[in-house]
């Protein structure tokens, strides 16, 4: 029989058989083989899962503390310009106000695992202290092993996390309850929703909670967005400064537009990059692409000298350049002014959110599978721009180097679909050894290696 997907009832008498084998499997976390799971019998897959990428990731478990990955500064500019500031006050107002005499924490982070905001009861505030379970603290799996917040990144879904359960052992007293965060309209995982505490973290009514905060947030985001959308169509009309004045002190607290989304260029899968800016999209012509696609992973800047040579095979034109920018910046301008590329050196004024960028985060906390959702096909597969053809070849070789070391056989096999992945052997062969020997999908396999055998030899 499966173990479930949640944890069974708190103080349940399979509850505590879990506690007792969770408790068990710690004994063997420095053997190598929990890597492959032969010393982990008794944990619920998911948690048997996690806890060989924790593993792989070098997640320590007996470090007490999670790292700090911003400071205060840091930390107050990033989360005020994230979208999940839009939705701060439902989360406020159905999960962090009940939550301040119950014994519970509630925390959201964003989509790589740092937590923004940890509220609720102040005498638990100051124990999870102690654990770094703090705003500004990376409780990814990469960074803490198995917890809620971070395996339900990692697995993009809602999660329990009990006891025990926990990689790291000084999170033994704690239970969680985490429920991952999408965009409303284009399903992109922003963050994720925890609450965080006792035996009552992981009741069956806590998961229920969560999700319909979450499910309120995220409807809560739409209709902000609705609205700065109307009120951008809306004609001008002339205002008296006393009304002007009002409609300041009004809107004083409401977040800009630009944290309402995430700036983001779709490569991958495209000829043709799509850049969406403020909610509204746009999509670029080849060359405007690579542009974006060069100037997206150097966000210091690159002189022209350096623009060229990443842009073109042979001798870049300093004037063909310049002519491109030109054009270019007319195309973003009518998106937002507040975008346009800079000059001297050529840059983006604007942090963008590639789709490359975000499959190669996903790979480096472990989350191979959203990586794998993620990842439409190569990045601008038919561009001869050096600097696209290194980004290209980076992002599809870490890809599936992390999949054939890691990856299941239902994800090998989803990855094999992949145009890229069509003449590749080795996966195939892979493939092979995770299928159980009496699966029928050992057939297929079988099938395409015979057909890759009589295409290479011709």
């Amino acid at each position: 029989m499966k173990s479930p997907i949640h944890p069974p009832l708190p103080g349940s008498d399979a509850a505590k058989l879990i506690q007792r084998r969770a408790l068990a499997g710690h004994e063997h976390l420095d053997n190598l083989h929990v890597r492959h799971g032969e010393e982990l019998p008794g944990l619920r897959s998911l948690v048997r899962e996690s806890w060989q990428r924790s593993a792989q990731l070098q997640a320590n478990p007996d470090v007490a503390e999670a790292p700090l990955a911003m400071d205060r500064d840091e930390l107050e500019d990033y989360r005020r310009q994230h979208p999940l500031a839009t939705i701060m006050p439902v989360i406020r107002k159905l999960l962090i106000q009940p939550s301040h005499d119950s014994g519970l924490l509630v925390a959201v982070g964003d989509d790589v695992g740092r937590l923004l905001w940890v509220d609720g009861d102040p005498v638990m505030q100051r124990r999870a202290e102690s654990m770094m379970f703090v705003a500004g603290a990376d409780w990814s799996e990469a960074s803490v092993g198995t917890s809620a917040p971070g395996t339900a990144l990692a697995l993009d879904r809602s999660i329990q996390i009990s006891g025990a359960e926990h990689f790291k052992r000084s999170v033994h007293p704690w239970s969680c309850t985490a429920v991952p965060f999408h965009d409303p309209d284009s399903g992109a995982l922003l963050g994720v929703v925890d609450i965080t505490g006792t035996e009552t973290a992981v009741a069956p009514h806590t998961l229920s909670l969560v999700e319909a905060t979450v499910a309120a947030a995220q409807a809560q985001l739409r209709i902000e967005r609705l609205q700065l959308a109307a009120a951008a169509w809306e004609k001008p009309r002339r205002r008296s400064p006393a009304s002007a004045a009002a409609r300041g002190s009004i809107g004083g607290d409401r977040p800009s537009r630009q944290s309402l989304y995430r700036n983001s260029l779709q490569l991958l899968g495209r000829d043709q990059a799509l850049l969406s800016i403020d909610g509204r999209t746009v999509a670029l012509s080849a060359r405007h692409s690579e542009i974006l696609a060069v100037l997206g992973m150097h966000p210091a800047g690159l002189s022209a000298d350096d623009l060229c040579a990443q842009l073109y095979p042979g001798e870049g034109s300093a004037v063909t350049l310049r002519a491109e920018m030109v054009r270019l910046r007319k195309v973003i301008g009518e998106l937002s002014p507040e975008a346009v590329p800079e000059s001297r050196p050529y840059r983006l004024p604007v942090e963008l959110l590639p789709d490359s960028g975000q499959v190669l985060t996903c790979l480096q906390r472990g989350a191979h599978r959203i990586a794998l959702e993620i990842y439409k096909g190569a990045v601008l597969p038919r561009s001869e721009a050096p600097g696209v053809v290194q980004l290209r070849e980076r992002v599809s070789h870490l890809l599936r180097e992390a999949l054939l070391s890691d990856g299941s056989a239902d994800t090998l096999l989803k990855y094999a679909e992949l145009p890229e992945a069509r003449f590749d052997v080795d996966l195939r062969l892979a493939i092979l050894k995770l299928l159980p020997p009496r699966s029928p999908r050992r057939a297929a396999v079988v099938a395409d290696l015979e057909r890759l055998e009589d295409e290479l030899a011709v």
